[in-house]
């Protein structure tokens, strides 16, 4: 059960650090202004990534807890 807790940890920890990016990606995307269409265009790209991470981040999580549960 350790693996499974691991395991969850680095996905967990993967998921966090593209919240991050996701984070500084909106804010140098608005800070570097443009159309609206344009800011909209860049913000689009970084709301598929942040979906991305918020799911790696809730299966790490769901396995730390199945592991610590089963352990």
């Amino acid at each position: 059960m350790d693996a499974l807790i691991w395991g969850g940890v680095v996905l967990t920890l993967i998921g966090v650090g593209l919240l991050v990016y996701c984070i500084v990606a909106a804010m140098k995307a608005k800070k570097q202004g443009g159309s609206d269409e344009d800011i909209r265009a860049r913000l689009q790209k970084v709301v598929a990534l942040n979906l991305i991470a918020l799911l790696v981040s809730a299966m790490g999580l769901g396995a730390v807890t199945i592991g610590i549960i089963l352990g």
